[in-house]
């Protein structure tokens, strides 16, 4: 029988199925009575879950990034769904793959990979084209799995190419509205300036900051890569080198976003408000996918802590 999925989850609905836990806390409730608080993933959707009056062994061997059994109920709490979990059971790691429980692109790494090539080969600056076809080649091995963040938006297997795709076809479209802007200096910057999440996180599963990542940045990473690939291409001084490396330790936009300078060429600027569009509908379109027309989404805190309403037309 086909297993139950989150997205088809509904209120009231009791259900039994198999998710991955992907993070998982224990407290104690202002009576003192312990319980233990889990979000719980499949390639649909994540959901929050909560197991009370929880007792020690019935979490044995219950830990995050491991598959486990459940039978719940399916509640409504702050216009978001969330599962009363009646019981909660450690599987077989022999019965299930863990990337089968993870969410992931709509694109598959095929399409995504052709889709790169495409724009790859549209590139006419022989200069940017070599740089970062030689950044994706060497990233290619985790590129089309990696997620574009711990949290927040892309962030499912997959995601980091799905971004950069999003964000080169509204780079090409804004390209043709502003003739004035180099669309191969926009393009690169697009294609290079989250290349270094490939290192500053572990990955599909359990997403978290790696100690390079927590320690030096994604932005600081790509940065002192592509100064290395442009140096071994002979590229090391050409003001092409020099502006991919400006877009991409600004793209973030302000100090206190994490850019060490600030946007200085047009291209810059577009870059930062390119990657906002895009990081921002993918967040909408997470908000208000779980809930009905005419209701509110919950406060979402990367969207200033605003709530967003879903119209009825």
């Amino acid at each position: 029988m086909e297993r139950l999925q989150i997205c088809d989850f509904k209120e009231g609905q009791k259900v039994q199925t198999s998710l991955l836990i992907t993070q998982l806390t224990k407290g104690v409730t202002t009576s003192g009575a312990p319980y233990a608080s889990f979000n719980l993933s499949d390639k649909s959707g994540t959901i929050e879950a909560k197991l009370w009056d929880v007792k020690e062994d019935q979490l044995e061997g219950v830990d995050g990034g491991k598959v486990v059994s459940i039978s719940a109920e399916v509640l409504k709490y702050r216009n978001a769904l969330q599962l009363r979990l009646y019981s909660i059971q450690k599987m077989d790691p022999a019965d299930y793959k863990a990337e089968d429980y993870v969410r992931s692109s709509h694109l598959s790494q095929i399409q995504m990979k052709t889709k790169l090539d495409e724009i790859l080969s549209s590139m006419k600056d022989v200069v940017y084209h070599d740089i970062c076809s030689a950044i994706i080649l060497e990233f290619e091995d985790r590129l089309y799995s990696a997620p574009a963040a711990a949290k927040n938006h892309h962030e499912f297997a997959g995601g980091l190419p799905t971004h950069m795709i999003a964000m080169c076809d509204l780079a090409d479209v804004i390209c043709k509205l502003y003739p004035q802007l180099n669309r191969d200096l926009l393009i690169g910057g697009v294609l290079l300036h989250d290349m270094g999440k490939t290192i500053e996180l572990s990955g599909p599963i359990m997403t978290e900051y790696t100690l390079e990542g927590k320690l030096i940045g994604h932005i600081s990473i790509m940065e002192s890569k592509v100064a290395e690939i442009s140096k071994s291409l002979g590229y090391g001084q050409s003001e092409q080198a020099l502006l991919l490396r400006h877009l991409i330790l600004s793209h973030h936009g302000q100090y206190e976003y994490g850019s060490p300078v600030l946007p200085m060429v047009m291209e810059a600027e577009l870059l930062n408000f390119i990657d906002n569009i895009d990081a921002r509908m993918n967040m909408f379109d997470k908000a208000l996918a779980g809930i009905n027309q005419g209701e509110w989404t919950q406060r979402i805190f990367s969207l200033e802590n605003r709530a967003f309403y879903k119209p009825k037309q």
